[in-house]
């Protein structure tokens, strides 16, 4: 019996050339109205016991070819537990093919480039956390497509902090980080988020990029625009998602922001910072710095080595948050980038890096926030 393969559901993406028997020749759809592709999330069923070959081809010319070698392909048999399947990556093979071998124990298996964050859990994280003691909910917007740019605002402090995720969508790791930051910050039991709540005022956008997220995208919005590159001067008709989280952040101020993110290539976590603009001093950079020492000394998860390189000076690209905030604010903002692999620093063979240590990652950070603030 022949194997199916659909992906018509929440963030689904895959094209399926060719099926025979157990072995599959697919490819990815490239985000609307742009060249971007990377992300994937599939289901395959009729595959109880039976071993599979899945091909995905055409990678050469994928966002990042570089993501694939060493990559592992995330599978699930209950969406609950997302693990990794053997996989391995000829870049000769019909332009470059990750091949993904697996054999279910039930019918059907759940592929994904990371462990997806649905709409669905998206809702459920807003109304929980909504209804959380002093937490309020606010729409900053609407996207493009007509979903909510939802905003959770708690803390009695009088320093603006803001936490985003998302603006590219693929990168569903951010997600569960904020589900992680969250969850320390509305914690009654935890003193960490309780200091917190008392020395500042939190703005979270879990999701900047809900259109894309449901779409499959990798990086672009609705309209195939990468929000990332919009931050100087975002519109209602290419950008509605950043021109109403900027106005937002112009009526409160920011003083610390972190934008949250996945890496394709990198197997470690680390931050980007704003070196290069106009404004840079310092001062300025020693917050960043500040920071980045205590976070990677309160975590093994988190090291400096290794990660993007460093804008020369006032040539800085103001297009992107990190940024367009430190110029325009003078705050002390920071991308943080997590690995669609693993963290070679302390890999699990099981899941690599995991929706779970995305969440207790967003913890740490919160930890290291209250340290940065108090020192």
């Amino acid at each position: 019996m022949t194997i199916q393969i659909d992906c018509a559901f929440d963030s689904g993406n895959i094209e399926v050339l060719g099926i025979e028997g157990t072995t599959a020749t697919l490819a990815i759809r490239k985000d609307q109205q742009s060249d971007f592709f990377q992300w994937f999330h599939f289901r395959v069923t009729g595959a109880a016991g039976r071993a599979l070959k899945l091909k995905i081809t055409g990678l050469e010319a994928s966002a990042y070819p570089g993501g694939w070698p060493g990559y592992r392909a995330a599978v699930s048999e209950d969406r609950e537990f997302w693990g990794r399947a053997d996989s391995s990556y000829d870049k000769a093979e019909m332009g470059g093919t990750l091949t993904i071998r697996y054999t279910p124990m039930g019918g059907q298996a759940w592929f994904a480039y990371f462990a997806p964050y649905s709409w669905e859990r998206h809702q459920d994280l807003i109304a929980t956390t909504a209804l959380a003691e002093g937490v309020e909910h606010r729409v900053l917007g609407l996207t493009l497509d007509g979903r909510t740019i939802d905003c959770l605002d708690l803390g009695e402090g009088e320093r603006h902090v803001w936490l985003y995720a998302r603006q590219h969508p693929g990168e569903s790791m951010a997600e569960w980080w904020m589900e992680g930051a969250l969850d320390c910050l509305t914690d009654p039991a935890d003193p960490v988020g309780r200091k917190l709540r008392q020395l500042c005022r939190f703005h979270a956008v879990p999701n900047a990029n809900p259109d894309g997220s449901v779409r499959g995208h990798l990086r672009t919005n609705a309209a195939g625009v990468n929000l990332n590159r919009e931050w100087a001067s975002p519109s209602a008709q290419k950008s509605p998602e950043v021109l109403a989280i900027l106005s937002a952040m112009d009526q409160t101020g920011v003083h610390f922001a972190m934008d949250v993110h996945g890496d394709e290539a990198i197997p470690a976590v680390f931050l980007a910072g704003y070196q290069g603009i106009p404004s840079w001093s310092e001062g300025l950079q020693a917050g960043f710095d500040r920071y980045a020492a205590i976070l990677e000394r309160r975590t093994p998860d988190f090291q400096t080595r290794l990660g993007y390189p460093v804008a020369a000076p006032g040539r800085a690209n103001l297009t992107m948050s990190t940024n367009q905030l430190a110029e325009r604010f003078g705050a002390t903002a920071m991308t943080l980038e997590m690995p669609f692999k693993d963290n070679d620093d302390l890999p699990c063979a099981a899941q690599g890096w995991s929706a779970e240590r995305s969440m207790i990652l967003g913890r740490d950070c919160m930890g290291a926030l209250l340290e940065w603030l108090q020192g």
